[in-house]
């Protein structure tokens, strides 16, 4: 059976480096045989979290909008594809507000202490980040903020592709090996059946 691998674009540009790198990957995740689909974040409108703590009673947001939507597709896929450029040393405001809004995933699993679920399945996530800043320390945040997302999602973060000093659009298809290295990451995630390796397969392009 084939796994369904979703692509979450969080840039506010069109076609940004990352957007274009999350493409890559898709192909390489379709390349190895998974169903795919690529969202844009900014085709959804969703807020910020409004710290109500509702959640805490009963494990779903209170905001009305189309977060739900989104939450949904989260929730019925087997790899994700996370993409964001680099905002002030971490993700931009659009893929932090969908991130904040998971504050009910945290509440239902260490509040509410229940899992997501039953049985535990196996799903897991790569990220991929680009930034204009020359230095490397850019990504530290990114994984750290990704890793404990990605932990109230139930998904094990396997890798991510890290490239620095691509700030305008298209910079990034003067870089063909962080294009191939994208692909790579994405047949990888797709593959069936391959066991969870000891140390996530992280990328840095500088």
């Amino acid at each position: 059976m084939s796994l369904k691998v979703l692509g979450i674009s969080t840039s506010p540009r069109k076609n940004g480096n990352s957007s274009t790198l999350l493409r890559r990957a898709l192909e390489g995740a379709e390349s190895a045989g998974a169903r795919t689909e690529y969202t844009n974040i900014n085709d959804y409108k969703i807020g910020p979290c409004i710290e109500c703590n509702a959640c805490y009673k009963t494990g779903r947001c209170s905001v009305k909008d189309d977060y739900q939507k989104l939450l949904d597709k989260l929730l019925n896929i087997d790899r994700l594809i996370f993409a964001t450029p680099i905002f002030f040393m971490t993700v931009c405001a659009q893929a932090k507000i969908l991130i904040d809004r998971g504050q009910c995933l945290w509440a239902q699993k260490y509040v509410l202490k229940k899992k997501l679920f039953n049985p535990e399945r196996d799903r897991r996530a790569i990220v991929i980040a680009t930034g204009g800043s020359k230095g490397t320390k850019q990504f530290d945040s990114i994984r750290r903020t990704m890793k404990v997302y990605l932990d109230c999602l139930e998904m094990n973060y396997v890798g991510g592709l890290f490239i620095n000093k691509v700030d305008n659009r298209g910079d990034i298809e003067k870089y063909p090996s962080a294009l191939n290295e994208a692909y790579r990451l994405g047949s990888v995630l797709a593959a069936i059946d391959t066991p969870l390796a000891q140390k996530p397969d992280d990328v840095e392009m500088t």
